[in-house]
Parts: structure tokens; C-alpha cells; sequence
């Protein structure tokens, strides 16, 4: 069970789209078993299962149908994988959700060698270990890296001021080009910074505009 928890960990989230509504989804399927995360981004959902449980939910669902278990999960990867890459292929299977109380059931329908195929997936609260594992340090870690971005662009432009103060009081003028090509490079720091930042940094909503040819950085409020 270790292999699932770390494949899974490994795997990217994807948008699954349902009829109901949209879900954050990661899978991860091997002949063994398969674990799987799900999320409305208000609750997160987890069912981890091996081939005994596959093996016995495969026999209360699909009568008619006699398989090894990791004919099941075959079958199970090659639904799920185009649909978490945005490549489903319409008709070949039909998903949808219920909620049950606090668990959320996602309901596979399809075909497999000519029969109907049904599968429930039960999914349970994920602990928040888990939710911490998989969605808050993750996020974190890109905030983090994002708030590196923006100070060394504030850095770098910084930099360039201090050119181009130099550059002035040298005697020298700016051209119309290079005139233009600063303030696109104020305007596109300022985007970038609103855009990587919500704050924390303190120049991360900070503002930069042309002041007799140099450029200054201000923080939000002053």
C-alpha cells in the first residue's frame, strides 16, 4: 500500500467534469490496487483499496462478469486517465457523484469485453494528514516560490534605477525608445507582482512609476 500512497503523491490534480458539477481529482491505478483523492475544494474525499476489496466489489457489481482483479484496474486506469487529462473519449463511459452523508461516491458505467461494467468508488473523508500532504503544503511551497519571483524582480528593477539614475546624472538624456521601453517594463513588474502576490512581500502590491526619469517602487498606501 506504500507504492499507492506514494504514487499518488506524485500525481498531478486534474479537473474532472461531471454532468452535477466539477471536481479536483488524482488517481493513481496499478495492479495491486488504487488510491484516489477527490475535492469540491471545500471538503477533500479519499478511498485507497487492494485487490481483495476490488476483487469482492467487482462480484456485487458486475455479476456477469468474471475477471482477475487487475483486468479491473486495468479497465479502471484506461477510464479514469484520458478524463483526468482532458481527453475523454465521449461514450466510452459514464461518471457521476452522490453524496451519502459525509462520504462522496463517484459511479462509473461503461463496457468491458462486450458486457456492461458498473464501479462505485467510496470515498471517505480524507484525514487532515492527508489534506495537508497533498493540498496545503504543496500550495505553500508554490506561494513561497512565487514570493521569491517577486522580490527578485524587485531587486532587478531596483538595479535598473540605479542605472538609470546614473545613466542622467552622467548628462546623458533617454531616447523616446528607450524612454518607452522602461515604463512597459514598470507596467509588466506591476502586472506580474499583482498577479504572483497577494501580499506578504512589501513590494509584492507595490507600484512603480516614472519620477524624472528614474524609476521608484512604493509600497500599497503610500
Amino acid at each position: 500500500m506504500e507504492e499507492l500512497e506514494q504514487g499518488l503523491l506524485m500525481q498531478p490534480w486534474a479537473w474532472l467534469q461531471l454532468a452535477e458539477n466539477s471536481l479536483l481529482a488524482k488517481a493513481y491505478i496499478t495492479k495491486q490496487g488504487y488510491a484516489l483523492l477527490v475535492s469540491d475544494l471545500q471538503q477533500v474525499w479519499h478511498e485507497q483499496v487492494d485487490t481483495s476489496v476490488v476483487s469482492q466489489r467487482a462480484k456485487e457489481l458486475n455479476k456477469r462478469l468474471t475477471a482477475p482483479p487487475a483486468a479491473f484496474l486495468c479497465h479502471l486506469d484506461d477510464l479514469l486517465r484520458p478524463l483526468l487529462k482532458d481527453t475523454a473519449c465521449p461514450g466510452k463511459a459514464t461518471f457521476s457523484c452522490d453524496r451519502v452523508a459525509e462520504a462522496l461516491i463517484l459511479r462509473v458505467r461503461s463496457e468491458l469485453s462486450g458486457l456492461p461494467f458498473y464501479w462505485n468508488f467510496h470515498c471517505i473523508l480524507a484525514s487532515p494528514s492527508l489534506v495537508s500532504q497533498h493540498l496545503i503544503r504543496p500550495l505553500m511551497g508554490m506561494s513561497l516560490a512565487l514570493q521569491c519571483q517577486v522580490r527578485d524582480l524587485a531587486t532587478l528593477l531596483r538595479m535598473k534605477d540605479l542605472e538609470i539614475q546614473d545613466y542622467q546624472e552622467s548628462g546623458a538624456t533617454l531616447s523616446r525608445g528607450e524612454r518607452t521601453f522602461f515604463e512597459e517594463l514598470g507596467r509588466e513588474w506591476y502586472r506580474q507582482s499583482k498577479s504572483l502576490s497577494k501580499g506578504g512581500d512589501s513590494f509584492a502590491l507595490g507600484r512603480c512609476f516614472p519620477e524624472g526619469g528614474c524609476w521608484v517602487l512604493t509600497r500599497t498606501g503610500d
